[in-house]
């Protein structure tokens, strides 16, 4: 899919691949058009962090010295990771007071159909004794 427009690609979380990699950056980068990448990563991504660099570099772009000196991974750790990737806290790009404010109009919404059917269950409860009475 080729999404016209985009000039910057934000990678929350690492790609296992420097194939990965390159896919997701390229979104940036099509029809001669030049963009930006930044991928976040974790001390438990540095295994992983050493292909990427090197496809970067090989790229032209400029790699920091102590990515380029972390550890080569081996073939098998790379497998296990490709299919078994590291598993991650949920990453929420939404700001904290939207979400509270979410979450109160959700919260008085759930109120309000409550009280709805607390109303019509109290109105079949006097119809139902009314009813039982005669």
């Amino acid at each position: 899919i080729d999404f016209k427009g985009v000039n910057m690609v934000i990678n929350y979380d690492l790609p296992t691949s420097a194939v990965e990699y390159i896919h997701r950056i390229g979104r940036t980068g099509r029809a001669g058009h030049t963009g930006k990448a930044v991928t976040f990563f974790t001390e438990d991504d540095k295994p992983l962090l050493r292909s990427i660099a090197n496809v970067i570099q090989r790229a032209g772009c400029p790699v920091p010295d102590y990515i380029k000196h972390f550890p080569k991974l081996q073939s098998k750790q790379k497998k296990k990771l490709i299919k078994k990737p590291l598993t991650r806290e949920s990453i929420c790009t939404t700001p904290q007071c939207f979400l509270k404010k979410a979450k109160r109009k959700t919260k008085t919404a759930k109120e309000n159909v409550k009280e709805k059917k607390k109303v019509k269950e109290d109105k079949n409860g006097s119809k139902l004794q009314t009813v039982s009475k005669s």
